[in-house]
């Protein structure tokens, strides 16, 4: 017996006691949808508590006067035209914006509105599986690994990073958007003899076994609506009778709001071209040749998608590499090795999410034999999933949903330092959970205990994800604790000993933030930010003449950061050389006009000169 039938046999019985019992709850869409709502904000409430992190919270809230002062005409326009923190994502900017003019700089406000954009996303991802395969507790369990797996704290815990749930939030919709569009074709008649899987599984079962608001509809509709067994129609349905063209025009709008959020999402229209496969059913493998006349029409029906992900790629390309961010350090094959590598590192991060880290520096070059072994791993799944496609299609259409999905950073092009990062895989690893999910169902053999077996796996599972994940989100509650666990599970990673240093600095503790600042460079001998911070450490210690060597050192490794240039022309103030302070405070304004600090210590060191004239303003 089916999961549907199961789910008819329970809700008979439920109907037959006048109450709704446990089990006849469970077969309900928005009692699962309530359910997994309040587990992942009971999970996820922690982060109410957290404040801001000193990565990247800086550049995005809390020292960005853009987004501090919220919602203006000025700041709108400087969203869409600015290219800060090497991206251009505008409405991650205006989302930010909005939440500091309703909640100021609070950061545990902004971490909730997170989590309210990342629950929308577990339950949008629910809703839209069941309605694409009718396979209800399967696509409960796939949303819920969604919303409780560990590797998932990052994209939520962490304010910059509002960009994930965010564009979550846009790609899932673009794909319900979709979804309305091609069963509004099907209603209207214009792809006959094309079902769903799950109109397919419908057909398929005994009529005795169907609900009564089964979505069965006939291959060739008689109507421009959606008929149904009962002659009833739900919201659902009353919402599908839309004309299919305002479907695909909300996609696309959806798609560049989810672009605008985060570039990522470059990948979705090949995501969309899976799902014609599986479960839309929009064509055969194994029918190809006969059925190219229809590819081509899938392929062209998402040109509009193609031509705005090449558009966002080239934008996004530029604003990184104008920004600094695009390394070019690394040999085709050394980023390729790493591709592969991290390929298999997200697999076994997703079955034993342990010693996540804010950051996992990249080593520059793998062992050859983790390469060929990653390569060799990677390409048998292919084959497999690619071999089982006919009979299990949702095999080949997850691995390629998280391969393909990951393209955009997995490091071809490489941008910044890391191998890989958690946040990568929030989209990613939907896919793997669909093979995971639909998989074991079918592996299960049909056996009296069957039901309460995948129940009591699902359920244990669920478990040890929420328990690793309130873990996880500890660390996320300082930068002390975020980098102390980051420089305890890692290996070589020097950002992470700066960064905590730069923390242990702002609370009064120089010694133990100079023991992480050199403890950086002796990893990194060339790590700019470590000598800056190293060298204002000194300074704060009136040792300018060790100060001043640290400093030069970082501007000729990176040689425009305003602010080395204005903490080198305070430390040459010191020591007496004004002429050389002026000249660095006066490159530090050409490179950032705004710098309040340059522009006052420039009008101190021009006073000192007798230059008061030229002090005042």
């Amino acid at each position: 017996m089916n999961e549907r039938a199961k789910i008819l046999l329970v809700e008979k019985a439920g109907s037959r006691t006048g109450h709704a019992s446990w089990k006849e709850k469970m077969c309900r869409p928005g009692f699962l949808c309530l359910l997994l709502a309040l587990a992942t904000l009971a999970v996820f409430l922690p982060v109410a508590r957290q404040g801001f992190v000193n990565y990247d919270d800086s550049d995005y809230v809390t020292e960005n006067a853009h987004v501090l002062s919220g919602l203006t005409r000025a700041n709108v326009v400087w969203a869409f035209t600015t290219g800060h923190a090497s991206n251009w994502h505008p409405v991650t900017w205006l989302s930010h914006m909005l939440d500091c003019q309703l909640f100021g700089t609070r950061a545990g406000a902004q971490h909730l509105v997170s989590v309210g954009f990342h629950i929308a996303n577990a339950l949008l991802l629910l809703l839209l599986l069941r309605r694409m395969t009718g396979a209800l507790w399967r696509s409960a369990l796939v949303a819920a690994l969604f919303a409780l797996h560990p590797l998932h704290v990052e994209s939520v815990a962490w304010a910059s990073e509002r960009k994930d749930v965010l564009s979550g939030f846009f790609f899932l919709l673009t794909v319900g958007a979709y979804v309305g569009y091609v069963e509004g074709r099907r209603a209207r008649g214009k792809e006959p003899g094309q079902e769903t899987e799950r109109e397919k599984a419908e057909i398929r079962r005994p009529k005795s076994e169907r609900s009564p608001n089964s979505e069965v509809r006939s291959p060739k509709p008689s109507g421009g609506r959606v008929g149904r067994q009962s002659g009833n129609q739900d919201a659902a349905s009353r919402f599908l009778l839309l004309p299919a063209p305002i479907f695909y025009v909300a996609a696309l709008l959806f798609f560049a709001l989810g672009l605008m959020s985060k570039p990522m999402l470059v990948t979705l229209p090949c995501v969309l071209l899976l799902l014609d496969y599986w479960p839309l059913r929009r064509f055969e493998v194994s029918t190809l040749n006969a059925q190219r006349s229809t590819m081509v029409r899938l392929v062209l029906e998402k040109a509009p998608f193609f031509l705005m992900a090449a558009a966002s790629s080239v934008i996004t390309f530029i604003v990184q590499r104008k920004g600094g961010a695009v390394s070019t350090s690394l040999p085709v094959g050394g980023r390729i090795a790493n591709a592969l590598v991290s390929y298999v590192r997200y697999i076994g991060k997703m079955f034993w999410p342990v010693d996540l880290s804010i950051l996992y520096p990249h080593p520059g070059r793998w062992p050859a034999w983790q390469v060929i072994a990653s390569a060799a791993l990677l390409l048998a799944i292919f084959v497999a999933v690619l071999r089982l496609a006919r009979g299990r299609p949702y095999l080949a259409v997850g691995w390629l949903w998280f391969c393909g999905t990951l393209v955009p950073a997995i490091g071809l092009i490489q941008v910044g330092i890391q191998s890989m990062a958690d946040r990568y895989t929030y989209l990613p690893l939907i896919g793997l959970f669909i093979m995971l999910v639909w998989w074991i169902n079918e592996l299960v053999p049909e056996r009296p205990w069957r039901g309460q077996a995948l129940a009591a796996g699902g359920v244990s599972v669920l478990a040890a994800c929420a328990l690793l994940t309130v873990r996880q989100i500890q660390f996320w509650r300082d930068s002390e604790a975020l980098f102390g666990h980051a420089v305890k599970v890692t290996r070589n990673n020097y950002l992470a000993y700066n960064n905590l240093g730069f923390y242990l600095s702002g609370q009064g503790r120089p010694a133990e933030a100079m023991e992480n600042y050199r403890q950086s460079l002796k990893i990194n001998p060339a790590y700019d930010d470590a000598l800056n911070n190293l060298g204002y450490a000194l300074a704060g210690q009136k040792k300018y003449s060790e100060a001043i060597p640290l400093y030069e050192a970082a501007l000729r490794i990176r040689p425009n950061q305003a602010e080395v240039h204005n903490n080198l022309g305070n430390a040459l103030s010191e020591v007496g050389k004004i002429d050389e302070a002026i000249q660095h405070y006066l490159v530090a304004l050409a490179q950032k006009p705004d710098h309040a600090d340059a522009h006052n210590n420039l009008g101190i060191a021009l006073a000192m000169k007798g230059r008061l004239d030229e002090a005042i303003p």
